[in-house]
């Protein structure tokens, strides 16, 4: 149960924990190795010095022994107990010479080990070795060692031309010799392995958490299904070219083309929901045409030829031009390509400057135009002039007062832009998902029939374009593209 809790916890935690445990782990085995190969290597180096040491006293003692000279013998083994120094580790305890008998000539420690003692009444460390010594039944091997809890024990025959006179085993305390200088290796080891803890640790909690918190921060974004800020936290927080990069990298792409792929999808919602409601329009449009057009021959005949009072009269002009506006409304709805007139030119854009200019002057706007349209172009020019006049009456009517108007016309060759900018109120989601539908409430006076922008778009449509709206730094701008292609030539 523990188990699956730690496995549930978030990466943040999870690989900063796992990556401290195995550089725990990592750093005891490599110090435990260290402190073995350290002990190993110090026990290596005491029985190769007291081996040493131990055949050369086996070499000085023949003499002394085949002479019998007992204190020349006790001399030669006390020297390196008397000579050397203090701190010196090869130092032994204890230094003794038995015959072939396995009877104590000498030692070092006359009160402690006395001449004559048989080896059996000396300690059971001391029968056993000599007894191993005895089994092997060879003297080739000059040196022999064996250690117990506290000791260690080296012999060396003591033999010339084949001829054997006895035994000389050196004794080496553990606790004197071999521990102390283990200690100060461990104590060092581990100082230098919590020092390697103390500066791996942080760096592997910062380095973790570096690493994870752009997954975090992602996995966060997508739980609240914000993927542009799910593509700036990849640009900001991780911008290195590793196998981590490259797959946030690869995530951004999707993320870009999920998004592309929904505006897609949304732009043809759009259109499809704008021409099933234009083939509606058109064709409610349509068959109101027809009677209505019988009712307005019918008021021209009764005009022409009625003899009518002047209240009746009165009461036939009224509903004479409630058709007439009824005919103009369905009138915008039927936006169809007309036979072509002629090609739009740079004075186009004068007249319509010159048109529109009286209403900006109306709302004290300051209008501020720029053309760089210097030839004419393969577009109809009423439908072109069209499309311009209700981008910039709508941006009069929106604009605040004293405001400013933006128009911008640019050649680029191949194509046409027309841009419209005003510094009035912008639209809501709302207003934006409906804007090129007709009789869109979307004038806040309420006046007009909120065709303008379904003509424009209606228009667009007809010559190859497209037209997009922009919100930006309390701007709104509408920009039209129209194609300069063969076809417009038609």
């Amino acid at each position: 149960m523990m188990l699956q809790r730690f496995f549930d916890l978030s990466l943040r935690y999870k690989i900063p924990i796992w990556g401290s445990f195995l550089i725990v782990v990592t750093t005891l085995l490599v110090s435990l190795s260290l402190v073995y190969k350290a002990y190993d290597d110090l026990r290596e180096n005491l029985l190769a010095g007291s081996a040493s040491l131990a055949h050369r006293l086996a070499d000085d003692l023949f003499h002394p022994l085949m002479e019998d000279d007992l204190w020349r013998a006790f001399g030669i083994i006390n020297a390196p107990l008397v000579a050397s120094d203090a701190k010196d580790v090869q130092k032994p305890r204890f230094i003794l010479v038995l015959d072939n008998e396995l009877k104590v000539v000498t030692s070092t420690d006359p009160m402690l080990i006395p001449m004559g003692t048989q080896v059996s009444q000396l300690t059971p460390e001391y029968s056993m070795f000599v007894q191993r010594i005895a089994e092997s039944k060879s003297l080739t091997h000059p040196t022999y060692d064996m250690q117990d809890e506290k000791n260690f024990y080296i012999a060396a025959p003591i033999v010339h031309d084949g001829f054997t006179l006895g035994t000389l085993i050196v004794v080496h305390s553990k606790d004197e010799i071999l521990w102390p200088k283990f200690f100060r290796i461990l104590i060092h080891g581990a100082t230098m392995g919590v020092i390697a803890l103390a500066i791996l640790l942080p760096i592997n909690w910062y380095w973790a958490r570096r690493t994870v918190r752009p997954l975090v921060l992602i996995s966060q974004r997508m739980k609240e299904n914000d993927l542009n800020a799910a593509t700036e936290v990849v640009d900001q927080l991780y911008p290195y070219h590793d196998e981590l990069g490259e797959l946030f990298q690869a995530y951004k792409r999707m993320l870009v083309e999920q998004k592309g792929q929904e505006a897609l999808e949304r732009q043809v919602v759009q259109s499809e929901r704008l021409a099933a409601v234009g083939h509606l329009a058109a064709g409610v449009a349509h068959e109101i045409n027809n009677p209505l057009g019988g009712m307005l021959t019918a008021i021209d005949t009764l005009n022409a030829y009625g003899n009518m009072d002047a209240r009746t009269a009165k009461t036939v002009a009224l509903i004479q031009r409630g058709l007439k506006q009824i005919k103009e409304t369905v009138g915008a709805l039927l936006v169809e390509a007309r036979v072509r007139n002629r090609d739009l030119e740079p004075q186009d854009f004068e007249d319509v400057r010159s048109l529109i200019l009286p209403q900006a002057q109306k709302k004290e706007l300051q209008l501020q135009w720029q053309s760089n349209l210097a030839r004419a172009v393969p577009l109809q020019a009423n439908q072109v002039r069209q499309v311009l006049i209700n981008l910039l009456l709508n941006a009069i009517h929106a604009a605040n007062s004293r405001g400013v108007v933006d128009c911008l016309v640019e050649d680029h060759d191949s194509t046409l832009l027309l841009a419209v900018e005003n510094d009035g109120k912008g639209f809501s989601p709302e207003q934006r998902a409906h804007l090129f539908e007709p009789f869109s409430p979307l004038s806040q006076s309420g006046q007009g029939h909120g065709l303008g922008l379904w003509v424009t778009y209606q228009i667009v449509q007809q010559l190859g374009g497209k037209i997009d709206l922009t919100q930006q730094n309390g701007r709104v701008r509408f920009a039209v593209t129209l194609p300069l292609l063969k076809h417009n030539q038609a």
